[in-house]
């Protein structure tokens, strides 16, 4: 059975993600890739996409699968706040930075103190400080800490 993101982390990603039924542009580029629902991005998300409610939480759900499998992977040992904020991390910036990270690597060295440190370094977009960014790695660096 694979590990699920706790209700700290849901909460946290829709928070930060917001729920919009009409596909919007990635901030930071202006464009591709198209988003809807609660931060889904794929080749079915076009400018025009409109869904409904219940379509961005099955979006989500099935979104979500795939980043809990990734970090029960990457990351196999962690506490339930841990695994939320490294799942919330994934699931914005991809299990591939995520897996190249040094956050990653301190996280999986029990250096836990230097991995949530690690989180605030990952609030720009195209090169540019983006305050979304800042508010969601200090949420889930202080998600990650907490026992």
């Amino acid at each position: 059975m694979t590990r699920q993101i706790n209700t700290a982390g849901l909460d946290l990603i829709q928070d930060t993600e917001g729920c919009r039924l009409r596909a919007y542009p990635d901030p930071a580029t202006g464009g591709a890739p198209w988003t809807i629902g609660y931060g889904h991005t794929g080749p079915e998300v076009t400018p025009t996409t409109i869904i409904t409610f219940d379509q961005a939480e099955e979006y989500l759900k099935s979104d979500l699968r795939r980043f809990e499998d990734g970090v029960e992977k990457l990351a196999p040992k962690c506490t339930d706040n841990q695994f939320a904020a490294l799942v919330c991390f994934a699931f914005n910036c991809g299990l591939g930075n995520l897996r190249g990270s040094t956050l990653l690597k301190l996280h999986n060295a029990g250096d836990y103190k230097g991995a949530q440190g690690e989180f605030c370094k990952w609030d720009k977009a195209n090169g540019r400080v983006m305050s979304g960014l800042e508010r969601r790695r200090n949420a889930e660096a202080m998600l990650y800490a907490k026992p």
